[in-house]
């Protein structure tokens, strides 16, 4: 019988050594030396503080700012251990709010959220993603069209001209990967850090 277990025993040992910590550490290793920001979670440092990430959308309230699409994210509830409470962006806790395109309440919230934006910008079409939230609820890009929509407001709140922050908004226009994969988007922590160093100026 130990002829049998022993061979086991030692399978399930080299096992987890090779899988369970040679091959993570190198593959850790290789990513910080190959692609050290995005290893590190492609964190933002201004100033010598870490002020985001890349990766990672933010709530920006204000009139000065530009903002992320809606989140559906929740975090627990402070005063009830068994509830949950909105808490947008919250990496712990990724996720979408899982409503169907019927759902009274995604209809009510989104024809609210769409009348806002209308009386924020008369005239101009309300851009889809700046009323949806993603499946994530993490996601930290919006599309050029809704950079462009919130310019006027921006612009406004910070006494700039909207030519300048619309200029400001073309040149954070990423596009497609390699020209064919995804869609032109705009980084809203990015274009928010560019626009407090302009209005710096």
């Amino acid at each position: 019988m130990t002829q049998h277990i022993r061979p086991a025993i030692v399978m399930i040992m080299a096992m987890t050594i090779l899988t369970g910590l040679v091959y993570p550490l190198s593959m850790t290793g290789i990513a910080q030396l190959v692609f050290p920001h995005q290893a590190k979670g492609s964190l933002v440092i201004r100033d010598g503080k870490v002020v985001g990430s890349e990766l990672i959308g933010q709530s920006f309230t204000g009139d000065q700012w530009f903002r992320a699409r809606p989140s559906a994210t929740t975090g627990t509830d402070p005063n009830d251990a068994s509830a949950s409470v909105p808490a947008p962006y919250n990496a712990a806790n990724s996720g979408g709010s899982n409503l169907g395109p019927t759902s009274k309440a995604l209809i009510e919230r989104i024809a609210a959220d769409t009348g806002k934006l209308a009386a924020e910008n008369p005239g101009m079409p309300v851009p889809m993603d700046l009323v949806t939230t993603s499946a994530s609820g993490l996601d930290p890009d919006i599309s050029p069209a809704a950079a462009l929509f919130q310019v006027p407001r921006v612009a406004k709140a910070r006494t700039l001209p909207e030519q300048q922050v619309r200029d400001l908004v073309q040149q954070h226009i990423q596009g497609r990967v390699l020209g064919i994969l995804g869609e032109p988007h705009v980084n809203v922590l990015a274009l928010n850090l560019a626009l407090d160093a302009l209005s710096r100026r």
